[in-house]
């Protein structure tokens, strides 16, 4: 799984103004088409949708076609289709893989707002303007066509709609997934979001889909649902029982990525509220309310595992030896949950300090409940079992404020929670550095690049390339 990424968090979502990307001779949109031997379908799919999309489209856009390593006549139709249809470009690439073919064009696309419909154009073009609108807005972050939404229109055989609705109940219930439908070929997402979440994204295939959302929502990024109308292509060449292997395939693997804290999520945080004024908000606690509910859960179950470890000990020990094992045992447990899920730290640095930290704190803890118990021995000399619970409850209340405390001052601090603090990824000081996210600058996410796609196969007649040396991006740049 893929860790490099940029460290600094990611800016505020802006509002794409008027213009503004025109005048820099960029696109706003660029919508790609990621094709595999579809020289019948590609060309009415690309008429069709530069006419659409030149009627109702109120900012500059481009069509990029990626062919993805076609053995017929795909190659020569998407040439012609360059040459003949203005901000049309078509891209070839050497290796099949739908998730290959995206990864390559976004990751070097000029345009703020990145999309890609399937080449059947089985959902209704008349959704892709909602579709943008939110990430135009600065509204969200990713979007997805849904057919799945209650208000969509769907027309697809029996077996399709089974599997599809089978896919999202295993993702709802092993990656905990919130979005209702993530295999519909029509998505879309902004730039700065693509340039932070591509090199996390390690399947290549029809999965591409799936580990985008999930790492996105996991990450706390907004994504949009828009309902559409779909009607199923009845010539789709995709193999269902090969694709859906894959699938699960990556489920496993994502899953299990998620599960060790693999994958470092917080570096796709947002400001909160996207608000620059939020930061700036003094002596409020951020996110108090959601760390003591999470602090409690894990708590009530960090207690519920202590009493049965201490009575399954209390078997074969006396009370102190008891108490000290199913104290140790629950407080790593403990720690490694609140890590994670209360204070939201993720990934693998820094977990051993903490629980050397979580040892001190589960020191405390120790002699408050050891000490209680030789209290009450003293007190009592035989006291029951059921007295010996109770004392050690009434202890364990008093001391969970206090582990509380100390996690959230001196195990999990805010700079550990927030990477932007001791990463330099402020806001501020990118700006002041002329960049909007990264340490490169200019957009420059300041992570490995990957290698620019191959040039393109076909070009308007008088069209001329500057090749720097150290831009990759005008490697695919085209203006409309």
């Amino acid at each position: 799984m893929r860790t490099d990424t940029p460290w600094s968090a990611l800016p505020a979502r802006d509002h794409l103004l008027a213009g503004e990307a025109d005048a820099a001779g960029a696109p706003v949109l660029d919508v790609v088409v990621p094709v595999y031997n579809e020289e019948k379908d590609l060309e009415p799919c690309v008429l069709r949708l530069h006419d659409h999309l030149a009627r109702t489209f109120p900012y500059a856009f481009r069509i990029t076609v990626a062919d993805n390593a076609s053995t017929d006549r795909t190659p020569e139709v998407a040439r012609r289709l360059a040459q003949a249809l203005p901000g049309v470009r078509s891209y070839r690439l050497e290796e099949k893989g739908r998730g290959r073919a995206l990864r390559t064009v976004w990751s070097h696309s000029d345009a703020p707002v990145l999309a890609y419909m399937d080449v059947d154009l089985s959902t209704d073009l008349n959704a892709l303007l909602p579709l943008v609108a939110p990430l135009i807005s600065g509204h969200s972050d990713l979007a997805i066509g849904s057919r799945l939404a209650r208000s969509s229109r769907v027309v697809r055989g029996t077996k399709r709609e089974f599997i599809s609705r089978a896919y999202n109940i295993i993702l709802r219930s092993s990656l905990a997934a919130r979005f209702s439908d993530a295999q519909c070929g029509f998505k879309a997402i902004r730039r700065e979001v693509a340039q932070r979440l591509l090199p996390m994204v390690e399947d290549t295939g029809w999965f591409f889909d799936t580990e985008l959302l999930v790492l996105a929502e996991r990450a706390g990024l907004r994504i949009h649902e828009v309902p559409v109308d779909w009607v199923d292509d009845p010539d789709s060449t995709v193999h269902i029982v090969r694709t859906a292997t894959e699938d699960l395939k990556g489920v496993w693997r994502v899953g299990r990525a998620l599960a060790v804290g693999a994958l470092p999520l917080d570096r796709l945080a947002r400001p909160f509220g996207d608000d620059p004024r939020d930061r700036g908000i003094g002596g409020v606690p951020r996110g108090l309310a959601r760390q003591l509910v999470g602090f409690c859960v894990v708590g009530a179950l960090s207690t519920l595992c202590y009493l049965a470890l201490y009575s399954l000990f209390r078997l074969g020990v006396g009370p102190q030896l008891a108490n000290g094992g199913a104290l140790l045992v629950s407080a790593v447990a403990n720690t490694s949950a609140n890590r994670r899920l209360t204070f939201g730290v993720r990934g693998r640095g820094g977990a051993v300090r903490h629980q050397a930290q979580g040892l001190v704190v589960f020191a405390i803890g120790l002699a408050l409940t050891s000490g209680s118990l030789a209290a009450l021995g003293a007190a009592s000399g035989s006291p029951s079992h059921g007295t010996e619970l109770a004392v050690l409850i009434a202890a364990n209340l008093a001391a969970t404020v206090l582990r509380f405390l100390l996690f959230r001052a001196w195990v999990f601090p805010d700079r550990d929670r927030n990477g932007d603090r001791d990463r330099g990824g402020d806001r501020d000081r990118d700006r002041d550095r002329g960049g909007d996210g990264g340490p490169g600058g200019d957009g420059d996410p300041g992570g490995p690049v990957h290698a620019p796609p191959p040039r393109p196969s076909a070009e308007p007649a008088g069209t001329t390339h500057a090749e720097p040396a150290d831009d990759t991006h005008h490697e695919l740049r085209n203006a409309r």
